[in-house]
């Protein structure tokens, strides 16, 4: 069992930067690959990256390429999700959500693949 926690979000300015954290207890989030995702209201859940299980591989949307860059501490059972040059429409309840996996290099796209989320953090843009 994993359970997830992400702080960070917050008001920022276009053009600005937040880093979110996702920090987990268990101790098999190490085996775990890692993606974050997003729900701005009346809108679907949607994916904006991913971290494999040992952080060797990452997965990007294509909004957030170049924008966003995710990583990982295992040691400290803790994903972050570093956002640069926001936008208004990255205003988005942001999740992560954690899932085992035997392969370490592998992450996925998929909301449904993921079985552990968090409770989210209130990412706001202002224009």
């Amino acid at each position: 069992q994993v359970q997830l926690v992400e702080s960070g979000g917050g008001l920022v300015q276009a053009g600005g930067s937040l880093r979110l954290s996702c920090v987990a207890s268990g101790s098999t989030f190490s085996r775990c690959y890692v993606g974050w995702f997003r729900q701005a209201p009346g809108k679907e859940r949607e994916f904006v990256g991913a971290v494999s299980r040992s952080g060797t591989s990452t997965y990007y949307t294509d909004s957030a390429k170049g924008r966003f860059t995710i990583s990982r501490d295992n040691a400290k059972n803790t994903v972050y999700l570093q956002m640069n040059s926001l936008k208004p429409e990255d205003t988005a309840v942001y999740y992560c959500a954690a899932r085992s996996s035997y392969n370490p290099s592998y992450c996925s796209n998929r909301v449904y693949d993921y079985g552990f989320w968090g409770q989210g953090t209130q990412v706001t843009v202002s224009s």
